[in-house]
């Protein structure tokens, strides 16, 4: 296996997902939905996203010692993902994620964390055991802050650029110490306000919301905005980019193909503008299709 340039570190889930024509309202129960059951988790979706369209990619992630911590291993290694940074953890369970899905593609996710909650700053020190050096670090929020900030931190001793995606939408918004750390923040309307507290809901406000955030610490923040594009901001330009229009089935990971999408083109040598519409065009065709790294396309599809 070539020497992985894009590490991802994060979590893994088995996602349990239940599609129906409306969302419940709390104390509603909504029959006849259909299920399924597929691999996710914000750094794994990432993980097989940047594999399948051709990036060279290790991902570190805490799996439970189960049946599903088994099925998850054997699904990376089947994509390329290099493994053996991923941890095995005794007595607790691998990440789950239960998500309804509604006729319009949105959803409702609940996520019992299991090992991924374990993944503390020094299981990082795998890094250092296997003397990796990538040029590209994304990173997400579904394990621990201090690991997050930890793995940024490896990443600038270790001359890679960081990309984060800030999801899920912290309430308490991310420390100026994390965020400068941050070479490109990703965040959708959702975590741009939920980072900023302010709405973000026009492409005016999601521009201002960007250079607030890139005064905290961010070198290029993309607010992404669903069927209406996005915008990059710096401190210095922005502009705003346009995405293909389809009609969704389920937004479910459409922010880890992104990311990983445009790791991918960075690592190439894409320019930004050239990296954001390959992202686009990427996270575009996940929505179409039901799941979370189901819907992830390989790259004859782009």
């Amino acid at each position: 296996m070539e020497a992985a340039t894009i590490l991802v570190v994060g979590s893994a889930n088995m996602d349990m997902i239940v599609k129906s024509e409306t969302l419940p309202r709390p104390g509603e129960t909504v029959i006849g939905g259909t299920f399924s059951m597929v691999p996710g988790g914000k750094g794994a979706n990432q993980a097989v996203a940047a594999g399948r369209l051709g990036g060279r990619v290790a991902f570190v992630t805490c799996l439970g010692d189960d049946e599903f911590g088994q099925s998850l291993r054997r699904t990376y290694e089947r994509e390329g993902v290099d493994t053996r940074t991923i941890q095995t953890l005794a007595d607790t369970h691998t990440g789950v994620a239960f998500i309804l899905v509604d006729s319009r593609g949105e959803n409702m996710i609940s996520v019992a964390s299991g090992a991924n909650a374990l993944f503390a700053p020094e299981r990082l020190r795998v890094l250092d055991e296997l003397a990796l050096s990538p040029r590209w670090v994304l990173l997400q929020l579904e394990i621990p802050l201090a690991t997050v900030e930890a793995a940024a931190k490896w990443a600038k001793d270790h001359q890679a650029k960081v990309i984060l995606d800030p999801a899920p939408a912290p309430r308490a918004g991310l420390p100026d110490s994390l965020l400068e750390l941050v070479d490109i923040l990703t965040p959708n309307e959702v975590e741009t306000a939920a980072l900023i507290g302010r709405p973000t809901a026009t492409i005016d406000e999601a521009v201002a919301a960007g250079r607030a955030l890139v005064e905290r610490g961010p070198r290029e923040v993309i607010v992404k905005m669903r069927e209406r594009g996005g915008v990059w901001v710096s401190k210095s330009d922005h502009w705003v980019y346009p995405t293909p229009q389809v009609t969704a089935v389920d937004s479910t990971a459409a922010g880890d193909c992104f990311a990983g999408a445009l790791a991918v083109a960075l690592d190439e040598g894409k320019t930004t503008r050239e990296a954001i519409e390959f992202a686009a065009r990427a996270a575009a065709i996940s929505v179409t299709r039901m799941g979370a790294q189901s819907s992830l396309p390989h790259r004859s599809e782009l």
